[in-house]
């Protein structure tokens, strides 16, 4: 049988099916898919060197938003004003490209650390990090994966091995 976004298992009742994977190097765009809806994908050609962000309504699993935000030759302002922008209820899903963190600052990092991540403390220069977490969230999210930037085990010359997860995110209730 094949599950939503070609997960290993069907998602019980209630649940939004997901599959994402950060990108590879500087090569291939990272890959976003909820409810068997490829949100970002290199394919589709909207994703970019930084943050990439996938914004779900969480009752209903819509899609609601697809940005980018280059974090190396970027401006870190305009993340920010996205990441406040965020309605409650909203499921947040983010994948690094290439690099992910230089022109992170702390408010960046404490804005996504309120969306349930608590790896986005520690990601570094060329850090490969996927994260799927929600506005309104009161408890860290079991989503998330991180590996280092280590130049004695990057699976390519200068990054590290492509991350990738998949899960069943609850539906938010009234």
């Amino acid at each position: 049988p094949r599950y939503k976004c070609g997960i290993s298992k069907a998602c019980p009742e209630k649940h939004f099916a997901f599959k994402m994977a950060s990108g590879a190097a500087n090569v291939v765009g990272p890959k976003i898919c909820v409810e068997d809806n490829v949100l970002m994908s290199g394919v589709k050609n909207n994703v970019g060197r930084g943050i990439n962000v996938a914004l779900v309504n969480g009752k209903t699993g819509e899609p609601l938003d697809t940005k980018f935000f280059d974090m190396w030759g970027g401006d870190v302002a305009p993340f920010i004003e996205f990441l406040k922008s965020i309605q409650d209820g909203t499921i947040v899903l983010m994948g690094t490209y290439d690099d992910g963190a230089t022109k992170l600052n702390e408010e960046a990092r404490k804005l996504i650390a309120e969306l349930g991540s608590t790896s986005i403390t520690n990601l570094g220069f060329r850090d490969n990090w996927v994260f799927c977490g929600g506005k309104g969230v009161k408890t860290k999210s079991p989503f998330e994966q991180h590996i280092k930037n280590n130049k004695d085990t990057n699976k390519y010359e200068g990054w590290p091995e492509v991350v990738e997860m998949e899960g069943c995110i609850p539906q938010k209730q009234d």
